[in-house]
Formats: C-alpha cells, sequence, structure tokens
C-alpha cells in the first residue's frame, strides 16, 4: 500500500475513532486497500482505562452483519444465528469493565481469508500493516491485542506469524475458534519465544472433525482438520510445557499451571459437526475470558447461550 493510501487511510479511521466519544457502542466500517473491510464496534473509551483491541477474522463465506448476527425473523439467512460476536461482545463488556473492549471485524470481498493469501502474494506485508494501522490509531495510553478467529479467519493470524520475526509483546492473546488448520511445527518456535513473555495468552478450540460427517461422509482428512492440528500443536508445546488433562462430559481440556495456555477438545462420538457451534456456546466469549478471574462467571462454554438477552434486533 502507497504511503498516500495509508495517510488516507488513517484519516479515515481516526474520524472514526474521534466520532466514538458517543455514550454509547457504535460501529463504523470503512476500507484497507480494494478489498478488506473492516468494521469497528467501539464502546465509549475512558481515556484511563486499557484498551483491548479485539481483531475478528471473519470466517469462510460469512458476511460482517451475519458475524455480528441478529434476533432472528421469519426468512432470516441461518447465517445470522450461528456466531453471534456483537452479543458476546457485549457480555464481555459487561465482565470487564475496567477495560475498553473494542471489536475490529476484518472482511475481504473474497469471503476467505485463504484466497485472499493466494490472491495476494504480499500478504506478509499487508497482513500486519492492516495490524499495525489499527492498533495505531487506539487512542488510549494503555492498550493491547487480542487475535481472534473462526474457521478460515485462523489462516489470517497465521499469515501475521508468519510475517513478523518476533511476536510483538502487545500482543497479549491468540485464540484459534476451530481455525488452526493451517498449523505446522514450524510456527513453534515464534509461540513459544512468545509464551515466554509476560501476559501472553494462547487458547485454542477444536472437534473430532476427523470422524465427522457430512450427508453421511467424512468431509475433513484425517490429518488436515483442526482435531489433528490442534493435537499436533499441544504435543508440540507439550515438550516443554507440562499440562494438565482434565475431562467433563464429552469435553477434554488441556491447561498448564499458569492458566495461559489452553486447549478445548470437542469428543464427537455421533459424528456430528460441531465447527460454528464451537463459538455460538460462548466460543468468543471464553476465548476472551478463559484464563482470568472472569473464567466461568455468567457463562460455560459449550453451554446455553449466556448472551442470549443481549442479541440486536
Amino acid at each position: 500500500m502507497s504511503f498516500i493510501s495509508r495517510l488516507l487511510c488513517l484519516f479515515a479511521i481516526n474520524i472514526c475513532i474521534a466520532a466514538s466519544a458517543q455514550p454509547r457502542d457504535t460501529t463504523y466500517s470503512f476500507s484497507i486497500g480494494d478489498d478488506v473491510t473492516v468494521t469497528m464496534d467501539m464502546p465509549e473509551l475512558q481515556k484511563k482505562q486499557e484498551t483491548i483491541l479485539i481483531i475478528y477474522a471473519l470466517p469462510n463465506g460469512n458476511s460482517t452483519a451475519q458475524t455480528m448476527g441478529k434476533k432472528m425473523m421469519p426468512g432470516d439467512d441461518w447465517h445470522f444465528d450461528i456466531q453471534h460476536i456483537r452479543a458476546q461482545t457485549k457480555f464481555i463488556r459487561n465482565a470487564l469493565k475496567k477495560q475498553n473492549i473494542v471489536v475490529a471485524y476484518l472482511e475481504n470481498k473474497y469471503k476467505s481469508w485463504p484466497q485472499f493469501k493466494k490472491v495476494h502474494p504480499d500478504y506478509p506485508s499487508r497482513i500486519p500493516f492492516i495490524i499495525d494501522t489499527l492498533f495505531s490509531i487506539i487512542p488510549t495510553k494503555k492498550k493491547s491485542l487480542y487475535l481472534n478467529g473462526h474457521s478460515g479467519g485462523g489462516s489470517f493470524i497465521f499469515g501475521y506469524l508468519q510475517s513478523v520475526d518476533v511476536i510483538p509483546l502487545f500482543v497479549k492473546r491468540i485464540s484459534f475458534l476451530d481455525s488452526d488448520y493451517g498449523y505446522d511445527s514450524s510456527y513453534l518456535p515464534k509461540i513459544k519465544t512468545w509464551l515466554d513473555t509476560k501476559h501472553a495468552s494462547l487458547n485454542v478450540f477444536a472437534y473430532n472433525d476427523s470422524v465427522a460427517l457430512l450427508d453421511g461422509k467424512p468431509f475433513v482428512s484425517a490429518t488436515g482438520g483442526t482435531w489433528y492440528r490442534s493435537k499436533l500443536m499441544l504435543s508440540d508445546l507439550s515438550a516443554s510445557i507440562p499440562f494438565t488433562k482434565l475431562q467433563d462430559d464429552s469435553l477434554v481440556v488441556f491447561k498448564n499451571k499458569m492458566q495461559n495456555v489452553q486447549f478445548y477438545f470437542k469428543t464427537n462420538p455421533d459424528r456430528k459437526i460441531f465447527h460454528t457451534i464451537q463459538v455460538e456456546r460462548n466460543g468468543f466469549i471464553h476465548a476472551v475470558l478463559c484464563g482470568t478471574k472472569q473464567d466461568s462467571k455468567g457463562y460455560l462454554y459449550f453451554g446455553e447461550r449466556a448472551y442470549q438477552k443481549l442479541i440486536d434486533r
């Protein structure tokens, strides 16, 4: 992206930030480049509080409006009822009243971050530009960044990890919501070095997609899904990080002693598809709150929707 384009982008974003000084949650959208749309869900920013910017890379095939979610009406597309990130954000804001919670939804015109990377061989410069630009315009003195994504959104996160020599210290949390299809052991050194720093947290969510059936047939290879890739990441990290295994009903959880690294595995004896259900059932909430003092307070991961009353019309 050219210097002039960057200036125009920053100018547009800062107008949005300035306008957010309203006593209510607001959303603003703008473009970065020709094919990326950012929608910022902004609260009224309290300048003395820390701001947590959560970058949420959209799943394949979904629009930002569908990802935010809404109260369903007859004839509505079912995609509006499978994530509800906006309502889950409201729940998080109620839990973290001493922080400003800002969510940046990242959508590209291909509705696929793997496709975006194919179209742009220079993605190792484009993706850090997007992240650095969004983080730079947060006006509070204290701020941190969470990287989060579902489905193909994980490809955006791995694109960033591939692009940087060292994961920056301002990145405090990385969450893969059934989205780490692209993991291989080459990422381990950067992830391990980052986890050795203060206040870094990693959480990974997966279900046994290797046995799941679609129209009676398997649709994920034994090594191509998040079940295998998440277990590979866990195995890689286990070489230097001791984990405790916990099992409750059909959920198997691995946590380290500090609880800043957590893996959630949903077993699948009935060979169902839980890809989006992991997000819908408080997955985004738990990705932000797990390992904190608010972990499982007022909600349960894979439980009933704790945010139901917060869904917009």
